[in-house]
């Protein structure tokens, strides 16, 4: 049975929110002093906090005072700040100073249960997601728990020490670049540069003079010598993703540096020496490339001294809950939103994704539903996974109602479909903008318009 702390100096209301809230075990303290005591000794998840306690009854002092105190002791705890109908704005001031909710009485069993049992909910999720964050595995910037990313970062620490060249294989998503980027972090080379470019970003005629540099008057606009990627990734780590890309004519330069540790500037004579460590990564077969003829066999070989195989999300297991949170607590963070963990029907939606476009996918719902979410926490809806958002109505007569929850709700998928744009979500509600506007301020939606 969970514990449960009751604060208040009226024995009357004491007996009243333990008779109501029967299905906990109940805590109950007068003070501050002695609600203090409980909180250090039985580390209740969630509070009932009466605000006019002794010596100040008549104020909200040494109420808000515990608050602070219990916040600062055991910070995830949820604080139900109950007051008086007159005392609304110390209600607030709670709010902002970190309580979870408030209600004013007199107490309804009813709804207090509700409260109560949703705190509850609340501070099991967050602290689901805590523990995730914790097992995470984050030492070199590989996050997950599951057998196969185990198995990954173990053979990227074996690796990383030497001058191996590894090929990288994986589909679109996965993090390739993440995993290259740990071979260099977990290096000798992690205090030198990481450099990477994507050979299937860059033109054809371009990609040459991008790795190797170019000397002066080389071609035209060539107005000074530059160097290449290849130079400026010397002493660290050069990434060249999406490999498969290259070009036919281009490769056996690539392979020549490779073996021989040397570059020549495009337009240059000079032999130039370079120290740098080579991490490729592609998604297409460079088997079959190499059998169809537009992969070169002897620089398959040379890329691929050793193949990391890197799994797509579906089959990392728990890996996706722990990577949405992850993203969630970055995003919080950049974007100053007080989100703090992933509703219930938020969880479900992202474990029964299957995540084709794997953790890229995964960070981009993340990021929009940050931006997109209402409240503390992430729901289905602010995913953008509208099928496991429910959307039946409790059975009513007051059509106003009705209509009001149909619109809000309308309007809040029109909003999530147009990423943020308003004039799109208009065109999409068959509404003009300021009518849109009007819905908005009419049912209070939070809407961040990018």
């Amino acid at each position: 049975m969970e514990k449960l702390l009751i604060i208040d100096d009226d024995k009357g209301i004491q007996k009243q929110l333990k008779w109501s809230l029967s299905d906990y075990e109940a805590v109950l303290a007068g003070d501050r002093e002695s609600a203090i005591a409980a909180v250090r000794r039985y580390e209740p998840k969630v509070v009932t906090l009466d605000l006019g306690l002794p010596p100040d009854e008549a104020n909200a002092t040494e109420g808000l005072a515990a608050l602070q105190e219990i916040l600062t002791i055991a910070p995830h705890t949820k604080v139900i700040v109950i007051t008086g109908n007159d005392d609304r704005t110390n209600a607030l001031k709670a709010i902002s100073a970190g309580a979870y909710d408030f209600y004013q009485k007199p107490i309804d069993a009813d709804v207090i249960n509700v409260i109560i049992a949703r705190a509850f909910s609340v501070s099991v999720i967050e602290e689901e997601n805590r523990k995730m964050r914790q097992v995470a595995g984050n030492d070199i910037g590989i996050i997950g728990n599951s057998e196969a990313i185990d198995r990954l970062r173990m053979m990227v620490k074996r690796i990383a020490p030497t001058q191996i060249t590894a090929l990288l294989l994986g589909e679109s998503g996965t993090g390739k670049e993440v995993t290259a980027n740990a071979v260099h972090i977990a290096s000798e080379r992690s205090n030198k540069p990481f450099v990477a470019i994507n050979c299937a970003s860059i033109p054809e005629n371009l990609l040459e003079s991008e790795l190797f540099g170019f000397e002066k008057g080389a071609f035209t606009g060539a107005h000074r010598a530059t160097k290449g990627k290849i130079e400026c990734a010397e002493g660290g780590t050069l990434f060249l993703d999406e490999i498969g890309d290259m070009p036919f004519s281009l490769q056996a330069k690539l392979l020549r540096f490779l073996q021989e540790k040397t570059i020549e500037r495009l337009g240059g004579r000079q032999e130039i020496n370079v120290d740098v460590r080579v991490v490729c990564a592609t998604n297409q077969n460079l088997e079959q490339m190499v059998k169809d003829k537009t992969f070169r066999e002897d620089l398959f070989y040379r890329v691929s001294e050793i193949t990391l195989n890197i799994p797509p999300l579906r089959d990392r297991d728990e890996d996706v809950l722990i990577l949405a949170q992850y993203f969630l607590q970055m995003y919080a963070l950049e974007y100053k939103r007080n989100v703090k963990s992933f509703s219930e029907d938020g969880l479900s939606a992202i474990k029964a994704h299957k995540w084709p476009g794997n953790i890229r996918e995964l960070q981009n719902k993340v990021k929009s539903s940050v931006i997109m979410t209402t409240g503390t926490q992430v729901t289905a809806f602010d995913l953008g996974f509208f099928d496991h958002t429910s959307t039946e109505f409790e059975l009513s007569l007051n059509l106003r109602s009705v209509r009001e929850k149909a619109e809000s709700l309308a309007i809040q998928k029109a909003y999530a479909l147009a990423e943020g744009n308003m004039s799109k979500a208009a065109e999409l509600l068959g509404v003009t903008r300021p009518t849109l506007y009007s819905l908005i301020e009419k049912y209070d939606l939070t809407i961040n318009e990018t």
